[in-house]
């Protein structure tokens, strides 16, 4: 029995120290200490020197730095050196592109949650607040998706002047040059009001804000170019487009074939030094009516004309419309949602050098310029459309559950409709919550490389797993197109988010847990930067410190785990209030098992890690999970911990920590050296897997919030355009909805008279009047019940053409 407590005070020691990271110093005393004093207490003096021996020979080794470098780093870094992948140019611009925010804290296993709340919140200034509830406002009482969708696939011209004037394309650009200079939350405000009335229209205000010619001109292009083309582009006067995907390269943007040759030409009797371009591009929005095109193309130099590179790289240019031999091709169709986009060619057309975007200079930097753009573009334009649409989901779903019966019932109240309800309101609590955090990242200055890849998969995946359930709960209402049918465009459309700015099949795969696991990692980045170093001393101390750091990372975050998931999660941080302590705790778990996990699969797979995707998505799902509740944790502090929240919160931070179980689990059953799964799979869950799903019970109190007037239900139809119009259903809807609502008990009463045969009549609207007169109503109730069924039949019914129009529609379409 003593030797047996002497080795447990020495493994408790030990795994203390490495639970709360102690130094390699306290390490050694705290253990030695520890072994000594348990080991006299309980009369184990052959143990106790056994272990005072291995714990010294283990530490005085480690102890004397200039030892440990010359006798362990020093071959280590030999071997480091041999085995770690070298790194294309095209990942290793992708990787210095960006900034690490708060996601390095939930891959440090670790997470410093007061950093998290400590940062502002994102907050409208009076004049963005001025601007939503004003032009945009407006702008949504314009538009008629019916009009837009079928009858011309364009917008019409009043809305098109209107967003013009309004400056809706210069939302990005500095009041300087004639813009708004919005902040990033107020750009995504204004795309999720818009979204939440026409897709098309949304996409084409996006656009021009996001990645294109005015935020890359803000940030590379010379002053000559940002004179002449920003106060243009702000006030519509100008129209861009980026023109980088082609048919050979779509999301391998940097093999792309289109190419510019450096050369000297004439030019109206000048001799001109510059470029003949020949390109193919499709899919490019807003190419139609485009009048001026970002292009990227290879840029070569086979004269040495700029210097003594033959293959420059990618580099970005910009050409009026008007430049010779430019052809903008006929417009594509992208699935019944017909934001002007089209194909763009090129052949042997010659442009001055001053077209290049920054001037000569920027020649080859065009991968950096446009992974640094792409990171602002994709955490703000595609989340932000998609943060509408599900918050639109909410309003509309939820209203016309609580209207529509069957059997006597709102169907919101039947349990299969209660399951797609709770996953519409849990889902966009999460996707406005991680919307909002990619916004204000931005916001802070950051290029967040890793969370707009997060906000993008998933605000995209989860819009479409929305868009599924709106069309399940409203049936036959949802597939019936026509101007009353709010959900069937939304249905449409959804593949092309998912499709565009990264498939998301690349982006989950390679992206997310690709960027993250190097970007994020405390130590694998900067382990890879040692190897530049040039000094050999400086280089070994360097690496000697990083490994040795990294080495108790790795032996600390094992331990946190298998502790954490022992107690159930219930060690940790102290985050948050009451409620939401618990909250903090998992992720804390979470973390010390991701940050483990990643750090044995690439000690064991090294370079060939990067080929298994299928373990990368898994990685980067968890990565992702992480980041998506810490960011509704945010959210419920900012939002002042409404009581009336918590049912969201807690669906959808449950559901995320069941993703995160699920994905950690597939990744270590599918770890290909098994001994090593088998290990994992004891540190990361010692007593298999314990988190469950949102209850039923949680889902039909989320149901009932989004089924009814709320405030929750409020915040989280945070900008959508709820004016009763006559373009609007949505709106009239929810002004309908407290009627509905109050109807319910009088329809109750009403029910059981109709049911007890005290009727004579078999019409509905005769039955109230002989309720009238028979007393079972009386005359305000009697009038509440005609007013609602009217109201409800609108919303119920659907619309019908005759045979002349669809013909109409189709001739529209062949032409």
């Amino acid at each position: 029995m003593s030797v047996i407590l002497t080795l447990l005070a020495a493994l408790i020691a030990t795994g203390t120290c490495a639970y709360h990271r102690s130094s390699l110093r306290t390490w050694a005393i705290v253990t030695i200490v520890a072994t000594l004093v348990v080991g006299l207490i309980a009369h184990a003096p052959w143990t106790t020197a056994i272990l005072l021996i291995v714990e010294l020979l283990i530490a005085v080794p480690l102890l004397l730095v200039d030892f440990r470098r010359r006798q362990i780093s020093a071959p280590l870094l030999k071997l480091f050196a041999k085995v770690t992948p070298k790194l294309s140019e095209t990942e290793q611009t992708a990787l210095e592109a960006g900034t690490v925010g708060f996601e390095g804290e939930l891959f440090s296993g670790k997470p410093n949650w007061h950093e998290l709340l400590k940062q502002p919140k994102p907050e409208l200034s009076v004049e963005e607040q001025a601007f939503i509830d004003g032009p945009v406002e407006e702008l949504c009482g314009m538009i008629d998706d019916w009009q837009i969708t079928h009858e011309l696939a364009d917008l019409p011209p009043n809305v098109w002047e209107f967003i013009k004037k309004n400056r809706f394309f210069g939302m990005i650009i500095p009041k300087q040059y004639g813009g708004l200079q919005f902040s990033a939350l107020a750009h995504s405000a204004v795309l999720q009001k818009l979204a939440t009335m026409s897709a098309t229209v949304a996409s084409t205000v996006s656009v021009p804000n996001s990645l294109g010619p005015a935020e890359l001109l803000l940030h590379y292009g010379s002053e000559e170019q940002k004179n002449h083309y920003l106060p243009r582009l702000a006030v519509g006067e100008e129209i861009p487009c980026f023109a980088l995907t082609g048919p050979y390269a779509g999301s391998d943007a940097t093999s792309i074939p289109d190419f510019g040759i450096v050369c000297r030409q004439s030019v109206d009797g000048v001799d001109t030094l510059g470029i003949k371009l020949t390109f193919d591009k499709r899919y490019i929005t807003l190419a139609p009516i485009a009048t001026v095109i970002g292009l990227a193309f290879r840029m070569y130099d086979p004269e040495h004309l700029l210097g003594e590179q033959d293959d420059l790289g990618i580099t970005l240019a910009l050409l009026p419309r008007s430049t010779p031999g430019l052809q903008i091709g006929r417009r594509h169709f992208p699935l019944n949602v017909p934001f002007q986009n089209g194909p763009i060619h090129g052949k042997d057309m010659f442009v001055p050098l001053s077209t290049l975007i920054g001037g000569p200079h920027m020649a080859g930097h065009g991968w950096r310029m446009l992974v640094e753009c792409l990171s602002v573009g994709r955490a703000i334009s595609l989340p932000s459309n998609a943060t509408g649409a599900l918050r639109g989901a909410v309003a509309s779903v939820g209203a016309y559950a609580r209207m529509r019966k069957q059997f006597g019932l709102a169907i919101a109240r039947f349990e299969g409709v209660e399951e797609a309800l709770a996953r519409i309101g849990g889902l966009t609590y999460a996707t406005a919550a991680l919307s909002r955090a990619t916004a204000a990242a931005v916001d802070r200055g950051e290029k967040p490389a890793v969370p707009s890849a997060i906000a993008k998969y998933h605000a995209t995946e989860w819009g479409r797993q929305v868009a599924g359930d709106a069309m399940d709960v409203l049936g036959g209402k949802g597939v019936q197109l026509g101007p009353s049918n709010y959900a069937g465009r939304a249905w449409q459309g959804v593949p092309i988010a998912i499709t565009v700015e990264g498939a998301n099949i690349m982006t989950r795969s390679l992206m997310i847990f690709g960027q993250g696991a190097i970007r994020c990692h405390p130590y694998v980045l900067k382990e890879m930067q040692a190897l530049s170093i040039t000094d050999r001393g400086e280089q070994l101390k360097t690496f000697d410190r990083l490994l040795f750091g990294h080495l108790g990372f790795g032996v600390s975050n094992a331990v946190r785990s298998f502790a954490m998931g022992l107690t159930g999660s219930r060690l940790g941080e102290s985050a948050g209030d009451a409620y939401t302590r618990r909250y903090y705790r998992k992720l804390d778990r979470y973390s010390a098992a991701l940050a483990l996990c990643a750090d044995v699969f690439m000690g064991v797979l090294g370079g060939k890690l990067k080929f298994k995707e299928k373990l990368s998505a898994r990685l980067g799902d968890v990565l992702s999970y992480l980041y998506i509740a810490s960011s509704m944790l945010k959210r419920y502090e900012d939002t002042g911990r409404p009581e009336a929240d918590r049912p969201l919160l807690a669906w959808a931070f449950h559901q995320c920590v069941w993703n995160m179980q699920m994905a950690l689990d597939g990744a270590i059953r599918n770890f290909p050296v098994r001994p090593v799964s088998w290990l994992l799979r004891v540190l990361v869950f010692p007593f298999g897997r314990r988190e469950v799903p949102p209850s039923d019970r949680l889902g039909r109190r989320v149901a009932a919030l989004i089924s009814g007037p709320s405030e929750a239900r409020d915040r989280l139809m945070e900008w959508v355009y709820l004016t009763p119009t006559a373009n609007n259903t949505v709106g009239r809807m929810n002004a309908l909805l407290p009627d509905v609502i109050a109807a319910e008990p009088v329809d109750r009463k009403f029910g059981k008279a109709q049911k007890s045969g005290q009727f004579t009549t078999h019409d509905y609207m005769d039955q109230l009047a002989e309720a009238e007169r028979s007393g079972v109503l009386n005359a305000s109730e009697a009038a509440l019940l005609k007013r609602v069924r009217e109201g409800v039949f609108e919303f119920i019914s659907v619309d019908d053409f005759a045979p002349e129009e669809l013909r109409a529609f189709k001739t529209r379409a062949d032409k």
